[in-house]
């Protein structure tokens, strides 16, 4: 299915001017960008820096304030997601929008033409599918399907529409590096067939390997443009934020110290249909230790999290233990107490309130386990809200929180800066053990790296660390230990050295249940017959 298209040094899509503001604040301002036909083009900047804005407009979600967008060289007014497929462009989002109760052609119909019957739409997405690369069973329902195939499923919706430009968010966070590069062969198809790729990605690697241009944004606007195959990564971090970003210090080769946390046979049914049930998790983390669990999305990540965190405890109170005490039937507030912290994966409306200013959240997690510092007037339980904001400036100092005000709500924080203040609120306290669920997720580059080191810098200081992420590069970067999850199981942990990365995505890719050390010999294995 090639394109017909402009020819090769034509523009396919380009914007001037273009401006969002929402009130006084600019989100994207006097953006100017070019795409040009069968490229790959990286799209680069800061959480915050207009990106999410940008490709929004081009795609019809929002109306522009002012500026223009031409297509093909004429200009065009895209008022909804409709009119941009209509005129050619197709976006997958970095959070999927598909019905876990509908099958893949069910799902792929809700956004096609309603008098294209469901048989000829299985047919075609089928063959499509096994044409790009992207393998997928028409029939089988989304449920059942890992969160890469979820993603084939976006994808080839996209490509049915049959676009000449094609925008992808993040789009290797949740694959697995074999899904990866099966992602980017697909990629170096559609450029083959003249197609164009807006490509958003905080992973500067892929961006050097896959893309023929990028042009960079800071505060809403484009700051840079380059040839990224001629830079380096912390060069294209520079370009992003404006300064170096600073390397991580990993914890070293220090003495273990006794286990602070530790799950014991721990199980849990699933609570819903479409959750995973854990299955005889064992683990431990020894003060001193970061141990990283990998693995790709909805292997029943966020099920261990609520275990081990008490938010859903568990029915066998020996199954998980903080500081040598049994905790299993015990609540978040009880563990907290022990010396604990928690962050959840989601920010909004799980680790933070939106609409409360900073210093009421700080209050919402802390009031529990710091009670004294917090509450005063007896029983009344008046809170202290002096030395709750001295708190709440310490973190945002701490943390390099960017904000608009001294004590904002939560909700007006970039994602980024919103995610350093409330692993910085656990912090604080110096807890003996912490667990963070995806502590980067859609984090721009300096934030993550003050987030590492500063995950790393507790457990050099003797807490034990246990770090729930599907970013291999930040797994590596600051682990100890790895182990990896899988539909609910847990591999053994194994030391950070002696896993690379094809080993370490076996074991994410299920590789039938196997422990590290046979996914380790397979892969061994592979990697000779490939060299012969």
């Amino acid at each position: 299915m090639a394109v017909e298209g402009p020819s090769a040094d034509s523009t396919l899509l380009s914007v001037s001017k273009l401006t969002k503001t929402f009130g006084t604040f600019a989100a994207c301002n006097g953006i100017d960008i070019d795409i040009r036909p069968g490229e790959i083009h990286a799209l680069l900047g800061e959480n915050g820096a207009g990106k999410s804005t940008l490709v929004k407009m081009l795609f019809g979600v929002l109306g522009p304030t002012s500026g223009q967008i031409n297509w093909r060289g004429q200009p065009v007014r895209i008022a909804s997601p409709g009119a941009a497929r209509r005129l050619g462009i197709g976006m997958v989002f970095q959070h999927f929008s598909l019905f876990e109760a509908l099958t893949v052609a069910e799902n792929i119909a809700l956004s096609m033409d309603p008098g294209i019957s469901l048989n000829k739409i299985s047919e075609e997405a089928a063959a499509l599918s096994v044409s790009y690369g992207l393998p997928l069973d028409p029939k089988a329902h989304v449920a059942d399907l890992s969160v890469g195939e979820r993603q084939r499923i976006e994808i080839v919706r996209a490509l049915l529409q049959n676009p000449q430009l094609i925008i992808l968010d993040e789009p290797t966070s949740v694959l697995t590096p074999q899904e990866a590069d099966r992602l980017f062969e697909t990629l170096a198809k559609l450029k083959a067939e003249g197609r164009s790729v807006l490509y958003i990605s905080h992973r500067l690697e892929e961006v050097q390997r896959i893309c023929d241009r990028a042009t960079v944004l800071r505060h809403g606007k484009v700051t840079g443009a380059c040839d990224p195959r001629q830079e380096t990564p912390a060069s294209l971090a520079r370009m992003m934020v404006g300064s170096d970003v600073a390397h991580v210090s990993a914890v070293g080769s220090s003495v273990k110290g006794k286990v602070q946390l530790e799950a014991r046979h721990l199980k849990a049914a699933a609570r819903t249909p479409f959750a995973v049930s854990l299955k005889d998790i064992c683990l431990k983390v020894h003060a001193g230790e970061v141990l990283a669990i990998a693995g790709v999305a909805g292997n029943g990540q966020g099920e261990l999290f609520d275990a081990l965190s008490g938010e859903y405890p568990t029915a066998d109170n020996d199954a998980v233990f903080i500081r040598e005490k049994p905790v299993g039937r015990q609540g978040i507030n009880q563990r907290r107490a022990l010396g604990a912290g928690f962050v959840p994966e989601e920010r909004h409306g799980h680790a933070a309130v939106s609409a409360l200013p900073l210093s009421d959240n700080l209050v919402l997690a802390r009031y529990y386990s710091d009670r004294k510092a917090f509450i005063g007037g007896g029983a009344l339980g008046l809170i202290r809200n002096g030395a709750v904001k001295r708190a709440a400036k310490r973190i945002s100092e701490a943390m390099d929180v960017r904000k608009s005000g001294e004590d904002p709500p939560a909700g007006s924080l970039s994602g980024g800066n919103l995610q350093k203040f409330i692993v910085g609120r656990e912090l604080d306290r110096q807890p003996s053990v912490l667990i963070v669920n995806q502590p980067t997720w859609g984090v721009d580059a300096g934030a993550a790296s003050r987030i590492r080191q500063a995950l790393v810098d507790l457990a050099k200081a003797g807490s034990a660390v246990l770090i729930i992420s599907q970013d291999l590069d930040e797994i590596f970067e600051v682990a100890t230990e790895i182990a990896v999850i899988n539909d609910g199981k847990l591999s053994e942990i194994y030391p950070a050295a002696a896993l690379s990365r094809e080993k370490i995505g076996l074991l994410m890719g299920g590789m039938q249940g196997t422990t590290a050390s046979e996914a380790a010999a397979a892969a061994t294995v592979k990697e000779t017959a490939h060299a012969h």
